[in-house]
């Protein structure tokens, strides 16, 4: 783990003008523009896949899409608070990008996409728990004033 918080830290940084050119880009262009915790899950992705170069190449165009979808899944979400048919259609999403991923990675790698897709929600939920925490420490309780 010590290793690889320097490794994101770099990532970050180093993808930070790709997160300024994705928002200048017009209406028109389909690239997903989700800010540091977008570039922090790309540079997690990354890690995990171990992509090659030529599957990267392959992958990362499809990934865009999918997150698009996604992005649409939990937009539509907002507006009528359906859980049954948010699973729905991010399973239905799911499926369709496994065929869509298998094109570009192998099975065993589309797997573990799916699998570090999660652990990174699974991460980001502990960080966020953790810096909450961190500021209920900070705060001085009512009497110690």
């Amino acid at each position: 783990m010590k290793k690889l918080a320097p490794l994101l830290v770099l990532l970050l940084w180093l993808g930070f003008p790709c997160i300024a050119q994705t928002a200048e880009q017009g209406p028109g262009q389909n690239r997903p523009t989700g800010g540091a915790l977008e570039a922090f899950k790309i540079a997690f992705i990354t890690k995990r896949l171990n992509l090659s170069p030529e599957e990267a190449q392959r992958f990362w165009p499809v990934y865009n899409k999918y997150a698009i979808e996604i992005r649409q899944a939990y937009l539509a979400y907002r507006e009528h608070k359906n859980e049954i048919l948010l699973d729905e259609s991010l399973l239905n999403i799911r499926k369709k990008y496994n065929a869509e991923f298998s094109k570009a990675l192998t099975p065993e790698k589309v797997n573990e996409f799916f699998r570090a897709e999660k652990d990174f929600g699974g991460f980001v939920q502990k960080e966020m728990q953790r810096r909450q925490n961190r500021i209920q420490q900070r705060r001085p309780l009512a009497g110690e004033r």
